[in-house]
């Protein structure tokens, strides 16, 4: 077996960078469940500045903060709707309804991700003993990769609101979600002005540009979780950004799950390095993305999903459709790594670059050029 030479698994097998590095070396530090380590409190300000919230939280995982927000949002025997592949509902190991006797109520997905408007209504329990209470809808931006449409967005945490549920948003990959928003808005902007989009929009936004998308999709919701480990390339950590209210109950939550961390500055530091230095970059995965679609175009028994942010989804279908284990292996024997629980998944991120995703796609080539 050679060496790896791409791992395309999932953007949370970054590692941080030599900067980042020292930057976590050196960083001020204190005990955080004091309250008191600085580069932890700044993670937090920083956050929740960006975004739009009164306060924030750092917990160590994506995982441990939606389940702090659901806590935070629900009391034992509420319920949250949410999406039938969800991240808080599939992935997460039922940790609301074990931990917090929180009822999911899954809804299925519309091709785009979206949940019908329809369901979300028709799911909403009236108040009656024998249900119950619907207090929360949870949505995931991006979700598979794809861009959840702003005005869906609107729409459906307008009519969660309506009928007085929460909102919260597992943003795991938000700045991935800014990036595709902000990027559909200036190819749009370009065509309005009769301008030939011939660069690649991306190259023109900036940080300020991907922010304000981040918060405009952040005001829907009345709390939002962001993860630093996956493509912002942190080692560790996510942060969860509500009011302060709300942010001091999942204070609570989160020490009795575990996450009150001591000097956690150290991670924390790493966190805010990536939201300076690594936001804009994302825009890279994405073309990098788009590049091993492109690759992966005309195989025979592959079916290629066009990405819009840093996921590329295969699947195999006719005779090819047995063959996801054999490949997979032929992969790896060939230093590619990616997963397969469902269908094919290639996630690009700051550790892959082009000739690594050139690779890829030649590998994958060849595998089906052996099987012709």
């Amino acid at each position: 077996m050679i060496q790896t030479k791409v791992d395309l698994r999932s953007d949370t097998v970054t590692q941080p960078t030599p900067v980042m590095r020292a930057v976590m070396a050196a960083a001020p530090v204190g005990d955080d469940v004091f309250g008191d380590d600085p580069s932890v409190n700044a993670l937090q300000d920083q956050l929740a500045a960006m975004l739009g919230f009164e306060a924030a939280l750092f917990v160590p995982t994506g995982t441990q903060s939606n389940l702090c927000a659901i806590l935070a949002h629900c009391q034992r025997g509420d319920e949250y709707l949410v999406g039938q592949f969800a991240h808080t509902y599939r992935w997460e190991g039922g940790g609301a309804a074990v931990l917090g006797s929180v009822q999911p109520q899954p809804l299925s997905h519309q091709a785009d991700g979206t949940l019908a408007l329809a369901d979300i209504e028709a799911a909403i329990k009236p108040d009656d003993v024998h249900f119950a209470k619907t207090r929360l809808l949870t949505l995931e931006n991006t979700f598979g990769g794809k861009l959840l449409p702003f005005a869906y967005v609107q729409q459906a945490t307008d009519l969660a609101a309506q009928h007085g549920l929460a909102r919260h948003l597992d943003g795991a990959r938000l700045f991935n979600a800014a990036v595709v928003q902000a990027t559909q808005l200036a190819e749009k902007n370009m065509i309005n002005q009769a301008v030939a989009p011939v660069l690649q929009a991306h190259r023109a936004i900036e940080l300020e540009t991907i922010v304000k998308q981040a918060r405009r999709i952040a005001g829907c919701f009345d709390s939002v979780s962001v993860c630093l480990s996956k493509g912002l390339g942190a080692p560790v950590g996510s942060v969860l950004c509500g009011s302060a209210e709300f942010i001091g109950r999942a204070r609570r939550i989160r020490k009795m799950a575990g996450g009150g961390m001591r000097q956690a500055g150290i991670l924390a530091a790493a966190g805010s390095y990536a939201l300076d230095h690594h936001v804009v970059r994302l825009a890279a995965d994405h073309a990098l993305a788009a590049r091993l679609a492109a690759g992966l175009q005309g195989l025979p028994g592959v079916l290629v999903e066009p990405p819009q942010s840093n996921m590329v989804f295969v699947d195999l279908v006719d005779q090819a459709k047995s063959r996801a284990p054999e490949l997979l292996a032929f992969l790896k024997q060939n230093g590619v790594l990616a997963t397969g629980l469902y269908r094919l998944r290639f996630v690009t991120h700051l550790d892959v670059d082009a000739p690594g995703v050139d690779h890829a796609v030649a590998v994958m080539r060849d595998f089906f050029k052996r099987q012709a």
